[in-house]
């Protein structure tokens, strides 16, 4: 009898991989002017749309290079953890223009795709059926914005680990790939070829052109797209909300590596610390340079009244959101697993069974 319910149980694991294969085979993805390319050549700025939404959000694309990651020693401000400098290649990939808004952040997480499909009669499409398997998280127990303001305005307050299941949600919607930069990325994409202290020059008098910080931003968040961008067409990179990226914060990284390194990331291991990057709008000047590092902390979830702390929502962190991205060439699904999407230990939400324990840091 073990043997047959053996076999059953065999049987329904492929049937079931079949199927999974089967429902990934028959997504298209959704048709948008400009997005796809074969080289890094023929990528375009495209506009990816949130369908059954009413949101757009604008793509540009960051060509494949080698850079100097980390800083200088002699530059001011500089912390330990930036160097030594390694030199590392990037291959070309599309990274949103801005940080995600509000708009684009709730759309998932206020589950407003599914309402308006429901209030207006319009059938699913398997792009629909495929996010809405995806997670979403809890209600949070406050307005997350904290009044600052919502819409066009960068979604603030998530974990790290909700900013990737955002990414996942987005990949099914679209039926393109897209994930958090890792920070070899993100620093490439924010330097744009320069080797300066910010993407405008070593002077941060002029600070204010391109960026919300702790000096102008009237101590909140202010709209995305509002400052001049950097030579690549990104806004925001300095200032307004640091950004999560995929890596784990390990002090030592850069030193650690030995001689170039390609497209390099540090798979998160335990839940603290991990890394944004960028500063956000109650920061000083040096927390915005290009190389500078923030390392997240268990103090960011302070006012969370939930025990044990919420998995999605980072309550103290008012000045942290996310952009995304969107590599030239897609990796395989056992790249993805393997790597992209590796992320230890399991997070489980508090409703759905017990949060396992964080790893020691190794």
């Amino acid at each position: 009898m073990r043997g047959v319910l053996f076999c059953v149980a065999c049987l329904s694991v492929l049937v079931s991989s079949l199927v999974v294969a089967e429902e990934r085979r028959k997504v298209v993805p959704l048709p948008v002017k400009d997005v796809d390319a074969a080289t890094a050549a023929e990528m375009k700025s495209y506009s990816e749309t949130l369908e059954h939404a009413g949101v757009n959000f604008d793509m540009v694309p960051i060509p494949g290079g080698k850079f100097q990651l980390g800083s200088p020693a002699t530059e001011e401000g500089r912390n330990d953890d930036e160097g030594p400098q390694v030199e590392v290649e990037i291959s070309p990939f599309w990274m949103g223009k801005t940080e995600i808004t509000w708009d684009a952040y709730d759309v998932w997480g206020q589950e407003i795709d599914r309402l308006r499909r429901k209030y207006t009669g319009l059938t699913a499409t398997d792009r629909d059926a495929a996010a809405d398997a995806v997670t979403r998280p809890t209600p949070p127990y406050t307005d997350m914005s904290f009044s600052m303001g919502k819409g066009k305005f960068p979604a603030i307050c998530m974990t790290q680990h909700a900013a990737r299941v955002y990414c996942k949600w987005l990949s099914k919607k679209t039926g393109r790939y897209y994930r958090l930069p890792t920070e070899a990325e993100w620093e490439y994409a924010c330097r744009a070829g320069t080797t300066t202290a910010y993407s405008f020059g070593d002077d941060p008098s002029v600070m204010g052109e391109y960026a919300w910080y702790g000096e102008n931003s009237q101590k909140k968040y202010q709209r995305v797209g509002k400052k001049k961008p950097n030579p690549w067409g990104l806004y925001d990179m300095h200032g307004n909300v640091a950004e999560w990226v995929l890596d784990q914060y390990i002090p030592t990284a850069y030193g650690d590596r030995k001689g170039a390194a390609k497209n390099p990331l540090e798979v998160p291991k335990t839940v603290y610390p991990r890394i944004v990057r960028g500063g956000g709008w109650d920061h000083e000047p040096a927390q915005l340079r290009s190389a500078a590092r923030m390392a997240s902390a268990e103090e960011w979830s302070d006012q969370d009244p939930q025990v044990p702390r919420s998995i999605w929502y980072h309550t103290d962190a008012l000045s942290v959101g996310f952009r995304v991205v969107r590599p030239l060439v897609e990796p395989s699904e056992d790249e993805k697993a393997a790597y992209w999407e590796k992320n230890d230990p399991l997070q489980l939400d508090p409703l759905d069974g017990e949060q396992p324990e964080a790893k020691p840091e190794e």
